[in-house]
């Protein structure tokens, strides 16, 4: 084991094969469950998650929804469904990760690997051909069990570096994610916890491809300001960050002086924060 002080490098004891196995099994057959096509099919409404689409104006069909999770399903059930389907995401990574770390292996990293297990059986799913959301309320409930500090701080701090620094809300809403890794090394100087948080990470952006890819076709075909009206006023989730971008854009040159004084901010967090085994 490499240490500097009291501060470790890396794990001290090795990883058995075969609980690493059970563990990202035990976390992908978990995170395979979608809460969101079960809470549509006992809502009573008469449409299938894979029905939905994005309207794009000036285009010669609507766009598919093509990432299947909580904030699909308020598309279709509203924001009150939307939330719940949320809820339970979380808990489904919560619970195992916690299982994991507190009851059957204390002393060992297992549950980080339950962790990614969840989020590969949430955005690939075994029940559903494979077809999942991106993973942002799985990784946001393994979170919690981490590092609850995180859980609290990363999502102000990335909200407030979309607004006010990079001026644009769609970062604001992944912002957290980017944060990650450098808050878990910071907290920790633990390299196991790195590689999780960038693995997890790797994981989010894969998911997002088929996004990316609408996204690029329409910007090719100079409808990508239209398709983004549509995505939008296509949720709850979205219409509010609508809103919250728009009252940036009233801001003008106000919010690069509010943007400076957010990005000190954010240094002196991340300057302040004491490693420590969390």
């Amino acid at each position: 084991m490499v240490t500097t002080g009291k501060y470790r490098l890396w794990r001290k004891n090795r990883l058995e094969p075969a609980i690493i196995f059970i563990s990202l099994l035990a976390g992908y057959l978990i995170g395979s469950i979608s809460f969101a096509r079960i809470g549509i099919r006992f809502s009573g409404v008469n449409k299938d998650i894979s029905e939905l689409l994005i309207p794009v104006e000036n285009a010669k069909e609507d766009a598919r929804v093509e990432i299947y999770g909580a904030n699909a399903a308020s598309m279709i059930l509203g924001a009150k469904w939307g939330i719940a389907i949320g809820i339970m995401d979380m808990l489904k990574a919560a619970v195992p990760i916690t299982f994991f770390r507190y009851i059957l292996y204390p002393s060992e990293p297992y549950y980080l690997i339950v962790s990614i297990g969840v989020l590969l059986g949430h955005n690939w799913p075994l029940y559903y051909g494979f077809k999942g959301g991106r993973g942002f309320s799985v990784i946001f409930g393994g979170l919690v069990v981490i590092d609850w500090l995180a859980a609290v701080i990363l999502p102000i701090i990335g909200i407030l570096f979309g607004l006010f620094i990079a001026g644009n809300m769609m970062i604001g809403y992944v912002g957290w994610l980017l944060f990650m890794p450098l808050w878990l090394w910071t907290r920790t100087i633990d390299l196991t916890y790195l590689l999780y948080s960038v693995i997890i990470l790797i994981l989010f952006f894969i998911s997002t491809r088929p996004e990316i890819t609408t996204m690029n076709r329409y910007r090719n075909e100079g409808k990508l300001d239209n398709y983004m009206i549509g995505l939008y006023e296509s949720s709850p989730r979205w219409r509010g960050m609508k809103r919250m971008q728009d009252k940036m854009n009233q801001l003008g040159k106000k919010r690069h002086i509010i943007g400076l004084f957010v990005a000190v901010g954010i240094i002196l967090v991340f300057l302040n924060l004491n490693p420590s085994v969390i």
